[in-house]
């Protein structure tokens, strides 16, 4: 594969609350038992930090360091400061920072309004407006009960990861 190669994407969309970290931990050992590399891109609305107050990484960016990159033979991790008046990132300059030739996959936890194939995470008690209504890009709705809303769009069962699997297999990895 060249350098090039963007494997194909998949987000999980829903409102807060709604479980979609708790399936994308499901979902992974799923797709890894069948031998997909996979990559996973989360977003968050929260002013978070992976380092620790006391590392030597957290000292040199407390320091002033705009890049600290983190190495050991098992892994490595790079963090990057922005300003504070950057916009939120875009999906397509998080992809870029990947190494797509290692992936087959590359799943998506957030960035609701991206132009990517999306499945909506929705639990109807919880009294959220679904998204499938008006966003084109949703191809299925994954619901552990049937949506007040009608749609054509596959109802895959919330609580059956391994059917989720299947679906992601067959729709997106497949094509």
């Amino acid at each position: 594969m060249s350098a090039e190669h963007t494997p194909p994407l998949l987000a999980f969309v829903a409102a807060s609350g709604t479980g979609k970290t708790t399936l994308l931990e499901q979902l992974i050992p799923l797709l890894r038992a069948r031998g997909l590399r996979l990559a996973v891109i989360k977003h968050t609305h929260h002013d978070f930090d992976i380092d620790q107050p006391g590392k030597d990484s957290y000292r040199m960016r407390a320091a002033g360091a705009q890049q600290v990159m983190v190495a050991s033979r098992r892994r490595w991790a790079l963090l990057t400061e922005h300003s504070d008046t950057r916009p939120e990132p875009r999906l397509t300059e998080l992809i870029q920072a990947l190494d797509r030739s290692a992936l087959d996959l590359i799943l998506v936890e957030g960035f609701k309004h991206e132009a990517v194939p999306k499945i909506e995470l929705h639990r109807p008690a919880l009294g959220k407006s679904p998204l499938f209504p008006t966003d084109p890009r949703i191809i299925a709705l994954a619901c552990d009960a049937p949506p007040a809303t009608a749609t054509e769009l596959p109802l895959l069962d919330l609580n059956d990861p391994a059917a989720i699997a299947a679906f992601v297999l067959q729709r997106i990895v497949q094509q």
